[in-house]
């Protein structure tokens, strides 16, 4: 941030040199502003072209001051670009450049916000998927660790509106904040229903206080891993078979079988409105239809074949991954 300042100085004395030397010859002189401007310019530049006229005593004095002057900000700003460069923020500034505009193209793409442990899974999961993904983080350890993954991120404070937009929020479908504190997941979830009031919002939370107030403050779902890791814990307890076949279908996703899930709205017009049967998925692709989620968020384990296909209702498929890519293919 000190270099940015400096830069900034720099800048507005190269315009206050300019502009003063202009101004200069124009009150003192008499010239047109063409010429204070030429004047100017081969005087801080000392280039040694010639005058546009002789010079008085008033305009000698003068620019012998523009010209001390202009050795000294020269001076300072040399030293600013030196150490600008030399320090790698010129290198720094021009990858994040780089970075800002590879996430301006991205559609469709899910926001993380905090490189945490359970940010860290979250990515795992969706590159494993090959889903888009932004990560915004603002722990210099944690931003090397990023860089080394080529995970596309944003440096800077998750609750911050400016940042959030750097990350694309208005384009993007989903977003993830886990960061340690529920105040800033809070805060988090609150500007990004603002800024983009269509995305899902999945947020982390410590205190079950909590939960209800990210979803009023906007979250469409609400993760308390401390629950959910005891619950995991008694379940290998009770049901242990099941919850491990349950695991390695689509929590590991080192698994060959894996659940997937497809929205209607994403096949052909011709099955709108039709029944499950007429997809006849297993034997076309293997895959079998294991759930139903109707628009109205209404689950339906193992459906019937006559379950209708509404519009934005979505299919639970599970399948090898050799059925699921085939089943892509097709539709």
């Amino acid at each position: 941030m000190e270099m940015k300042n400096k830069l900034k100085m720099v800048i507005i004395l190269a315009i206050m040199l300019m502009s003063i030397g202009v101004l200069g010859y124009i009150f003192i002189g008499n010239y047109s502003f063409i010429e204070a401007l030429y004047m100017t310019v081969i005087t801080i530049s000392t280039v040694g072209f010639s005058e546009v006229r002789p010079l008085n005593d008033s305009e000698k004095v003068f620019t012998i001051l523009l010209i001390l002057t202009s050795i000294t900000i020269f001076g300072y700003i040399i030293s600013v670009i030196t150490e600008f460069i030399s320090n790698g923020h010129f290198l720094e500034e021009l990858k994040y450049k780089k970075m800002q505009k590879k996430i301006n193209k991205l559609e469709k793409h899910t926001i993380i916000c905090g490189y945490g442990r359970n940010g860290r899974q979250a990515i795992i999961k969706l590159t494993n998927n090959n889903e888009p993904c932004v990560v915004i983080e603002d722990n210099e350890n944690l931003i090397k660790k990023i860089e080394e993954n080529r995970i596309p991120y944003i440096k800077g404070d998750a609750t911050n509106d400016i940042v959030l937009k750097n990350a694309g929020i208005k384009n993007a479908k989903y977003l993830i904040t886990t960061l340690p504190r529920d105040a800033d997941n809070l805060y988090v979830v609150l500007s990004a229903r603002q800024l983009n009031n269509k995305m899902t919002i999945i947020s982390r939370a410590s205190k079950e206080t909590s939960e209800s107030k990210l979803r009023i403050a906007g979250a469409n779902n609400v993760i308390m891993p401390d629950r959910l890791g005891g619950n995991h814990m008694a379940s290998l307890v009770v049901s242990p078979d099941i919850i491990e076949f349950i695991d390695k279908l689509s929590l590991n996703g080192d698994c060959d079988t894996n659940l997937q899930e497809i929205s209607v709205n994403e096949l052909p017009e011709k099955f709108h409105n039709k029944n499950l049967l007429t997809l006849d998925l297993r034997k076309k692709t293997g895959c079998s239809v294991i759930g139903y989620k109707s628009p109205k968020n209404k689950y339906i384990v193992n459906p019937d074949p006559k379950t209708k296909l509404i519009p934005n209702s979505k299919l639970i498929i599970l399948g090898k991954m050799k059925q699921i890519n085939k089943l892509k293919e097709l539709f």
